[in-house]
């Protein structure tokens, strides 16, 4: 019988210049090709602080973690903000 090993390929981070819009989407792409529903993973990881919300694929958690939870609610509320900004 053949050990085999899988190499595990790490997805790069797309740019936008903005690190926490980022890394935030980066995270949900790694919680949904996991099966997660990245959205309740993330709230509860927001509410809780408890990093086990999200998964360590593709270094997602250490990812988020390099984040403050006040960083990522100010992320989320500009990038609503500027998508409702025309309803004024």
């Amino acid at each position: 019988m053949q050990n085999q090993i899988e190499t595990t390929k790490l997805k790069p981070i797309a740019e936008s210049g903005n690190e926490a819009q980022d890394i935030l989407m980066y995270v949900y792409d790694a919680l949904a090709a996991k099966g997660y529903d990245p959205i309740t993973q993330m709230v509860g990881y927001i509410i809780s602080g408890d990093p086990t919300y999200i998964t360590s694929h593709n270094s997602a958690r250490s990812l988020i973690c390099r984040l403050e939870r006040d960083e990522i609610l100010e992320e989320i509320v500009r990038y609503y903000v500027r998508g409702h900004a025309d309803r004024r």
